[in-house]
């Protein structure tokens, strides 16, 4: 397990770099990331290359054996090629050219950028490709979906419409153009959505114009990992990636690169509200399910955030070596942590590093050390994975027409998701996060929150799951779109309905709003946003409202299918409804749940095939005590342990 950090040798003296990998090296530190901001010190002029520089950082970080991942630095062009080639420039949504000055601008379709980003990438794999220092690279930096509306954005979107469709008449049709008198009668008429809010503007046309945007920001990744791997084809590439404004499709971002890479800033403030669950365990392993494998983390939470908006707090005392290993226990094989020094010049000065700006080591730093020794001995889990026996399915097509066209007060997507996946955490058990197409043949539950567009493959999927005998867990929303994001002429759930077993009979968008069901045990819970009134056909009610004037109707179903189950849940509830759900589920299915875990307290487990290695993180403020089902040897601490006492922020690692 290595731990790592990200290094700007271009903002400090060089008398400095020394002084740092010497450090690095006395603490522990394994790899360091450079170069992703770089670009005006590669290249000063047009043509003119600057290695030197960078030939020296490399040199004094790999004397010490701390490898290098080397960035492209295409998210930061020079300003002398903004100068030259101001059409390179994106162009916002209302047709003008967003202003330079901080970074990102460049329209990942302009001839030009392209030409010179392919160019310097050319020149850095050339030089270091095949450099042993260098560990891995990454390309670009937290790339994402440009919206951009220039010339060629345009040209290429009519392209990539003509190429899907065939035919303007095709495209009036998919679009259901004759609404508002919006049919082309040219295709010089196609033009990608304005500023006006999505939600006003043809839903057909965001969606497309939103997987264009995706797949140009994918091509881009792809054409740059290429250049690379032309001059090493074992080189090992990369991209970071975070949740984001405009979220590409991380499958495909991801599906020709050789490991993903996730930004990791997680909450320093624990909420005491249980219906928030705002652990980054769902992030963790959504990034893990993208390749189904383990992954880095490139960026780590290491002080108090501050640039884009007003300083938050600072990490307390357990969380800067507790979240990195709670990252490793959902998956992360290498953390680096971001930064090693703070910025004292700049835009990011007040987002804090490791080493403050007074240049003396901090508890925070202290503890980063701590972090580095820790990890020193856990070489042991390096070989394994997790194993789940839940998944949880995620669609960026559902993502982005969630965003276009909101659907009651108070709905989110990704919502849903968050409380499944922190209900069947809550009782100990692996969850993968996983495409819709991903073979769900290996789980023992599947949950497919909101499946609201309609993609044929996915639904073949999903059904072939339960036939088999899979147990399946839909919900509201879920068969509403059809591929062009137009909505089905049919009874809801549309093509789901006969899996389920049930019809939405009508429907309430109640908003924030709350309202009350009772489960077969007659248990209540308290429900909210959006409310299918649901007619059982084949399925029986496992839930029924008790307001409004749908009280008795089905709320929750579930039906037997084939040689398998489909749970249906027709609203949105609290989170003790999740965990009550999930613990049914899990008895039903036999998989196994750790019961009474204290609060905040998170567990995984890590397998190489033979032995079982079991992370308990306290993710609280409060001192945590485990009762383990049988003695256990600790990796962290050494010795046979029957209970473990966790300080806050703590973790365990048990061998199983």
């Amino acid at each position: 397990m290595k731990i790592g950090v990200d290094y700007y040798p271009e903002q400090w003296d060089r008398a400095l770099w020394k002084a740092d990998s010497d450090l690095m090296a006395k603490i522990g530190v394994k790899l360091v990331r450079i170069g992703e901001f770089a670009w005006s010190k590669l290249e000063p002029r047009d043509g003119q290359f600057d290695f030197q520089w960078l030939d020296e950082a490399i040199s004094t970080f790999s004397r010490h054996a701390i490898g290098i991942v080397l960035c492209t630095p295409t998210s930061c062009p020079p300003l002398w090629m903004y100068e030259t080639y101001p059409d390179i420039v994106q162009v916002g949504a209302d047709g003008r050219r967003i202003q330079t000055g901080i970074r990102g601008h460049r329209c990942l379709n302009a001839p030009m950028f392209l030409y010179y980003a392919k160019r310097i990438t050319e020149q850095l794999a050339r030089r270091y490709a095949n450099n042993p220092a260098i560990a891995a690279w990454q390309i670009d930096n937290e790339i994402e979906a440009y919206p951009c509306t220039c010339e060629t954005c345009r040209g290429l979107f009519r392209d990539w419409l003509i190429d899907k469709y065939d035919t303007l008449e095709n495209i009036n049709a998919a679009f259901g153009n004759s609404v508002w008198s919006g049919e082309y009668s040219d295709i010089a008429q196609i033009k990608p959505p304005t500023s006006y809010p999505r939600a006003w503007q043809n839903p057909a046309l965001c969606l497309d114009f939103a997987r264009f945007s995706s797949d140009t920001a994918v091509k881009f990744v792809s054409d740059m990992a290429q250049i690379i791997k032309r001059e090493n084809p074992r080189a090992k590439v990369t991209t970071n990636t975070f949740f984001c404004e405009n979220t590409p499709d991380f499958y495909k971002l991801f599906s020709m690169l050789d490991f993903t890479s996730y930004d990791n800033y997680p909450p320093v403030r624990i909420s005491g509200d249980d219906n928030n669950p705002n652990s980054h365990a769902f992030e963790l392993d959504f990034m893990r399910g993208l390749k189904q494998r383990n992954f880095w983390v490139m960026e780590q939470l290491s002080g108090a955030t501050g640039s884009w908006a007003p300083m938050g707090p600072t990490p307390k005392p357990g969380q800067i070596k507790g979240y990195a290993m709670q990252a490793m226990a959902h998956g992360a094989d290498t953390v680096m942590h971001f930064r090693w020094r703070t910025a004292n010049k700049g835009a990011e000065m007040f987002w804090h590093g490791l080493l403050d700006h007074s240049n003396v080591p901090s508890r925070r730093f202290k503890e980063f050390a701590e972090l580095c020794r820790e990890a020193s001995k856990l070489s042991v889990i390096e070989t394994t994975e997790l194993v789940s026996d839940v998944a949880i399915l995620y669609s960026p097509e559902n993502d982005w027409a969630f965003r276009i066209q909101p659907q009651t007060e108070g709905f989110n997507y990704l919502e849903q998701l968050r409380y499944f996946h922190a209900a069947f955490t809550r009782y100990g058990t692996n969850v993968d996060i996983i495409s819709p197409t991903a073979d769900l043949s290996k789980y023992k539950a599947v949950v497919a929150p909101a499946m609201y567009v309609y993609d044929k493959a996915s639904a073949e999927n999903i059904y072939r799951y339960v036939i088999k005998g899979g147990t399946l867990i839909m919900t509201n929303r879920s068969g509403v779109k059809d591929q062009c994001n137009n909505c089905i002429m049919e009874p809801l759930p549309t093509v789901y309905r006969e899996m389920i077993g049930a019809e939405v009979k009508e429907y309430d968008p109640i908003g924030n709003t709350e309202q009350t069901i009772a489960d077969f045990a007659g248990n209540k819970f308290t429900c909210r946003q959006w409310c299918d009134i649901l007619e059982v056909t084949t399925a029986r009610a496992y839930a029924e409202y008790k307001d409004s004037f749908y009280a008795g109707s089905a709320a929750v179903t579930m039906n037997r299918y084939c040689s398998g189950v489909t749970y249906y849940v027709g609203t949105i509830c609290n989170m003790d409804f999740y965990e009550s759900f999930a613990g049914n589920i899990m008895k039903q299915t036999g998989i196994p749940r750790l019961k009474d875990l204290p609060r905040g307290v998170e567990v995984t487990t890590r397998t190489n095939g033979l032995d079982d290695y079991i992370f308990f993180f306290n993710n609280s403020e409060e001192e945590a005590d485990i009762t383990l089902p049988k003695a256990m040897y600790s990796i962290i601490d050494g010795g046979e342990r029957e209970t473990l006492t966790l300080k806050p922020f703590g973790m365990d690692i048990v061998r199983k």
